[in-house]
């Protein structure tokens, strides 16, 4: 049972929320859906009148949700006794945020064009900014593997095109890559080469396949084999998003995938069929489960901040 205090917690996210209807489904497969979305359930709107919100992370030992105004060029924090403030400012345009295992904050960062990691006491330092003698494009989007390796999109979103051209000003890489960084010999590698502009990413609960969402034209999610050595094989596609792209993704503990689309949440089953969607009132860019009990999940949509209670926790919990 869970304690007093994860259960006052449970309490406080609702209670702290704008008051909602109940959120508006649509069930593929209706008893998987029901499982995992109560009928009643709730979509929170717990902030609003940002610039463009992206990238939540819960940091569960201060009990705090992290996540991006992109524009605003800030990071803010969200908690059910503070509500929202400012976490970091300015952020370089940051983007996503994940957690090391000694729950350290990773940050892709747009404008400065690189990987950073906040140290316990307050410092922040570039992990990686360049590959092969060159300046990434603008990191989008990280998760780390249980080795402490880093994997990350690098799509050109952040940078400028030039006028009258499709170019982007200041890209120096090749094309748009998914990388592997591994902290301790600080080796960076370019594992796939080949996505239109790879972004939101999430390992199975056992590490075995990685998802990565693909957000320019092919607008589906693929998924890849991982080697003992971190390498990437296999590659096919998942699923195909029928509204808008995939964008930031994530795995419950018992490997659904859980994506954002255009019209709100998508579900998915393990064999890549959909069991259902979550409608929200702006389109959502990215998601993440947290809460005490790691079954809030919060979805960050345009200007606002979102969160609804399901029926499954995040992988690793």
């Amino acid at each position: 049972m869970p304690s007093l205090h994860s259960r006052l917690l449970v309490f406080a996210v609702c209670a702290a929320a704008t008051a909602a209807p109940a959120a508006d489904f649509h069930a593929d497969q209706p008893e998987a859906f029901a499982r995992l979305v109560a009928p009643d359930a709730k979509l929170e709107k717990l902030a609003g009148e940002l610039g463009f919100t992206e990238g939540p992370v819960w940091i569960a030992a201060g009990g705090y949700l992290v996540f991006s105004d992109i524009p605003g060029d800030e990071l803010k924090r969200w908690s059910p006794a503070g509500g929202l403030a400012s976490f970091r400012r300015p952020s370089r345009n940051a983007n996503g945020n994940t957690v090391d295992a000694a729950g350290r904050l990773i940050t892709c960062e747009h404008s400065g064009r690189r990987v950073a990691l906040l140290e316990a006491d307050g410092t922040l330092r570039t992990l990686v900014d360049s590959f092969e003698g060159r300046k990434l494009n603008s990191p989008n989007d990280a998760v780390v593997r249980r080795d402490g390796s880093i994997y990350f999109t690098d799509p050109d979103y952040g940078l400028k095109n030039k006028p009258g051209t499709r170019e982007k000003e200041g890209k120096e890489q090749p094309g748009n890559f998914v990388y592997r960084h591994d902290p301790k010999t600080g080796r960076t590698t370019a594992l796939v080469k080949d996505f239109s502009h790879p972004n939101g990413l999430a390992f199975s609960p056992d590490e075995t396949r990685l998802y990565i969402a693909d957000s320019g034209a092919p607008k589906h999610i693929r998924v890849f084999n991982v080697a003992a050595d971190g390498t990437l094989t296999d590659g096919k596609v998942f699923h195909t998003l029928d509204a808008g792209v995939p964008d930031g993704i994530r795995v419950d503990r018992d490997g659904r995938v859980w994506t954002t689309a255009g019209d709100g949440v998508h579900i998915l089953a393990p064999d890549g069929r959909r069991i259902g969607k979550i409608l929200v009132p702006e389109a959502p860019a990215n998601l993440t489960f947290g809460g005490a009990d790691g079954q809030t999940l919060f979805v960050t949509a345009r200007k606002s901040l979102y969160a609804i209670r399901v029926g499954v926790a995040g992988a690793g919990r």
